[in-house]
């Protein structure tokens, strides 16, 4: 019998990142099971089922009505009490691109996106390209203990971290500011913020796809003899917070 936690990735109408994080999370160690949003919303014990939960990239719905935002309105109008308990078990969550827009939006995450967004980059268009990331929260049981850089793509229009004065210097305090953008941030995010942890550091969001870079040969630069930065120690961490369960 496995010892490998179950990781559910929930995939929505225009997610496209979903085997990519499957991929990422097999190679960490947990047991991925990709399954349609519609099968969880009719089933929440699909949910329960699992030690891990991952909501992908993409264009949920087709960014209907603002990026992640239906996504986000089936989560919380039909699994919002099977989400927070699944939070109040110890259980992590991830949310990457479309997924985090999704989490801001679920009150999973601070601010439950009315001091919280995620709004169009500061330059107006669309950014596709690989950046660098530093990993910052130890509260975070996906960064915790994390010293090296995450080189690995950002694919979006609507990735600039936004929130009032207050809610960032809580963020700042309380240590849930997770990973900042390193040298270049590609959408103006405030206080190059890459993603956030929620209070109690099971749930991540983030803009990046640290998922597209596993392995080293991922990596544009890779036969010009690039090695390194990529980002499966993240899952590693998560899928051993999982593993103790």
């Amino acid at each position: 019998m496995s010892t490998n936690p179950r990781a559910l990735v929930v995939r929505a109408p225009g997610t496209n990142r979903d085997t990519d994080a499957a991929f990422a999370l097999d190679q960490a160690g947990a047991e991925p099971h990709i399954v349609l949003l519609s099968e969880v919303l009719a089933d929440p014990s699909i949910l329960h089922a699992s030690q891990m939960l991952l909501l992908p990239g993409g264009f949920s719905f087709a960014d209907a009505l603002g990026a992640g935002r239906l996504f986000a309105l089936e989560l919380v109008t039909r699994l919002s009490h099977e989400l927070t308990a699944f939070v109040a078990d110890g259980k992590p969550v991830i949310g990457i691109c479309n997924g985090f827009q999704a989490l801001i939006r679920t009150g999973l995450l601070p601010g439950s996106g009315l001091t919280v967004a995620l709004g169009p980059n500061d330059h107006g268009r669309f950014v596709c390209d690989w950046v660098t990331l530093a990993p910052v929260s130890q509260k975070s049981v996906w960064t915790s203990g994390l010293t090296e850089y995450i080189e690995c793509p950002v694919a979006h229009g609507e990735g600039r971290f936004t929130c009032d004065d207050a809610t960032l210097s809580a963020l700042q305090a309380n240590d849930q500011v997770a990973l900042r953008y390193f040298a270049t941030n590609p959408n103006g995010s405030l206080d190059d913020i890459a993603g956030v942890c929620d209070s109690t550091g099971l749930v991540l969001g983030l803009m990046p796809h640290p998922e597209d870079h596993i392995i080293a040969r991922q990596h544009p630069q890779f036969l010009r003899g690039h090695r390194g930065c990529i980002g499966l120690e993240l899952f590693r961490n998560g899928v051993k917070y999982a593993r103790q369960l």
